[in-house]
């Protein structure tokens, strides 16, 4: 897989983990709980996560939306705390 669509393989999912938990990634833009820069520091920390194979089906297995990530995520203080901010 080529590196752009490794990026979008997890902004992708790095959105879906956001919807799930409540911590809508858009919307903490355009309020500036996060920064651009952010944002993109926290898709290649995606990119880096031993666990990202798994994470499509955890998600799947949470359509509801789900209190914590898995353990695994990377990302999972950020996320958090913009949940509580939004």
């Amino acid at each position: 897989m080529g590196f752009l669509k490794t990026l979008d393989r997890h902004a992708d999912l790095m959105n879906r983990m956001g919807e799930t938990l409540h911590a809508d990634l858009a919307e903490a833009l355009s309020h500036e709980a996060i920064s651009a820069q952010e944002l993109r520091n926290a898709i290649l920390a995606c990119v880096g996560c031993e666990g990202g194979d798994d994470c499509p089906d955890w998600l799947d297995r949470h359509p509801e939306g789900a209190d914590d990530t898995p353990g695994y995520c990377r990302n999972r203080a950020m996320l958090l705390r913009l949940r509580e901010r939004l």
